[in-house]
């Protein structure tokens, strides 16, 4: 097995993704069959529905198996209604596919995991049943049942076969890491305690770890309300870590606590052997050694709370844990919205006007390719493989059409006939050059054959076929470049504007005390989204991590001045200059240079022991001045 193993990672191929292809594929092929004894009309979408639906555990299959048999039934009956309107005059189809698709593209954009799949799902499957059935309005109800029974067949033997061969959870790997994490950010905290100065490489690295785990949380989620629970406590464990990377980040190098080093390398150590409950403990009993220093008492207390209830996620959650926020991507989700509509509406009508047949394979190939893969960090550079993808897809499906096809007797010969193109998909997936192109060729293939004897059509009419699907990838090119241009770039802008204006709406809001748990895990969350986004865009990687942290400054630097306000814990003079501060806050995204200056007045007005985090905030305000002439990057 060994041998086998090393000797297809010599070729190029990942045995790990090898077989998960070859039984997704052994699956498809079985659905083709199943769907195509069962009568249903169009058994090729079954074996569509397998790709689609399977993965790698069983939680994750369950999961997105439901929100995919959720957003067919409701894309199933927008289907029927739009055909149902086109039967009153074609122009209602084309404006309300676009509609409805727009606002699943929207909608889609600011959920997460498998639930922004299912909405999603839902806006293309009703262009799928209205685009390809429109001609025949009297079968529309029977036609979109058969679409519906196809994907339950799908779902049905995706999961059959994943319940089999899936491992029941996904790897506790995560876990790992962020038991890492938490254990070098008590590191840092313990070598602050010693008088040690934080090591600037080091801040940023841990950062960046934090920014991956938090990524791939959502998919650790699926399956159960348990791993949600695991998932949201994971959350704040690094939320309450990120505040001790802060408040580290935040002191200068003295020797505030040497007694309470040590306490912290355990909980570190316990943590790296995954004795979580210890090392709570641990942090729990060093809270008296710190206790002379209030701040850094709350970050002990936080990250205690945080692991006891990563140990017990069934428990109640504790009313001092960090909320877990997720922040949500309005502006991009608008964007993708009016691009989405503006693109179908605009092809729809030129379909219309031109009453070319092969026009609702363009459309239908375009509403996925400008819905689903919005929601994709960088759209604009996958439109490539995409058509790569569907090139060969293409070329599947003629071969198999017109090559061997017409060497079938029966109808049951083309379903097994198709079998053995279907079986190639795998070598595509698992071997590293074409992974990448791997799902549009299985799934371009399918959409294309049309298992029905005796055979019909000419050649010349599934070439137009396949170049209305390969013009569908190009069309949305064209739309990510030009029309709210897609990409890297554009959403580290839109989640650095985020970032500004919800510290806009913290200095605005009168009860930001009351809330300041939920305002802290909101910026934490956006922060730590901006970081991840900036290491994928290898130029703005610096400055991603310095923006995040000094947005988070100058968060911190708000929360105190509205804190010390409520208190009245100042002179009358420093009290005008916090206001002036908040207030200049509140408008930072039109003049960031007077916010500065707010700052510069509070180190004339302020005790000594009080400015701290204004003059950090100043420092790291200057810094980001360009950032926010050039919107980062």
């Amino acid at each position: 097995m060994e041998r086998s193993r090393a000797v297809l990672a010599t070729l190029g191929f990942d045995p790990k993704h090898l077989s998960f292809a070859g039984r997704t594929a052994l699956a498809a092929c079985a659905a083709l069959a199943v769907a195509w004894a069962a009568g249903l009309e169009h058994p090729q979408w079954a074996a569509m529905t397998v790709w689609a639906a399977s993965q790698p555990t069983r939680g994750q299959l369950l999961e997105k198996s439901f929100f995919r048999i959720a957003g067919t039934v409701s894309g199933t009956a927008a289907g029927i209604l739009l055909v149902l309107a086109g039967g009153l005059h074609p122009l209602l189809l084309v404006l309300g596919l676009a509609l409805w698709v727009a606002a699943c593209t929207g909608i889609g954009n600011v959920q997460r995991g498998f639930v922004s799949y299912g909405t999603v799902l839902a806006g293309y499957t009703a262009a799928m049943v209205a685009l390809l059935e429109s001609s025949l309005p009297d079968r529309v109800v029977l036609l979109g049942a058969d679409r519906l029974a196809t994907v339950l067949t799908g779902v049905v033997v995706a999961m059959v076969f994943g319940y089999a061969f899936a491992p029941p959870t996904a790897s506790p790997e995560i876990r790992r890491r962020a038991a890492r994490l938490i254990a070098d950010i008590l590191d840092e905290l313990a070598a602050r305690m010693d008088g040690h100065a934080e090591r600037p490489d080091r801040g940023g690295a841990l950062l960046a770890e934090m920014a991956s785990i938090e990524d791939g949380l959502d998919p650790q989620a699926a399956g159960s309300i348990r791993s949600r629970r695991v998932v949201r406590s994971t959350r704040a464990v690094l939320g309450a870590g990120l505040s001790a990377l802060l408040w580290v980040r935040r002191n200068p190098a003295h020797a505030l606590c040497p007694g309470a080093a040590q306490p912290f390398r355990q909980a570190a150590d316990d943590l790296r052997l995954d004795h979580i409950d210890r090392a709570r403990s641990t942090l729990s009993a060093s809270a008296g050694l710190v206790a002379a220093h209030p701040r850094l008492l709350g970050v002990v207390r936080d990250l205690a709370l945080a692991l006891d209830h990563w140990q017990n996620p069934d428990a109640r959650t504790p009313d001092r844990s960090l909320p877990a926020v997720i922040s949500r991507d309005w502006i991009g989700a608008r964007e993708a919205a009016l691009r989405a509509g503006g693109a179908i509406l605009l092809f729809g009508a030129v379909w219309q006007a031109t009453g070319w047949h092969a026009g609702p394979y363009l459309l239908l190939g375009l509403s996925i390719m400008i819905s689903l893969f919005s929601t994709f960090e960088n759209p604009r550079a996958m439109m490539r493989n995409v058509f790569l993808g569907s090139l060969f897809g293409a070329l599947g499906a003629l071969a198999c059409r017109w090559l061997v096809w017409p060497l079938a007797g029966a109808e049951y010969q083309l379903i097994l006939l198709a079998f053995p193109f279907i079986l190639f998909g795998p070598f595509l997936v698992g071997h590293r050059r074409t992974a990448a192109i791997s799902f549009d060729y299985n799934m371009t293939l399918m959409l294309m054959l049309q298992p029905v004897w005796p055979l019909a059509g000419k050649f010349l009419d599934s070439v137009e076929i396949g170049l209305a699907i390969l013009a569908a990838p190009i069309t949305a090119f064209v739309a990510y470049r030009f029309v709210y241009p897609a990409g890297l770039r554009r959403r580290l802008r839109t989640q650095f504007r985020m970032m500004i204006a919800d510290l806009a709406a913290l200095a605005s809001d009168d009860q930001a005390l009351t809330h300041r748990a939920v305002w802290r895990a909101r910026l934490y969350h956006r922060a730590l989204r901006l970081v991840r986004l900036s290491e994928k865009a290898s130029r703005a990687k610096d400055r991603g991590q310095r923006a995040s942290l000094a947005i988070l400054d100058l968060g911190h630097a708000t929360m105190r001045a509205k804190d010390l306000l409520e208190r009245g814990a100042v002179t009358p003079g420093a009290a005008r200059a916090l206001t002036g501060f908040i207030g200049r806050v509140a408008h930072l995204p039109d003049r960031p240079e007077r916010c500065l200056s707010a700052l510069r007045r509070i180190e004339e007005r302020l005790p000594e022991d009080e400015l701290r985090p204004f003059r950090k905030a100043a420092c790291e305000l200057e810094g980001l001045l360009d950032d926010f002439r050039q919107s980062l990057v």
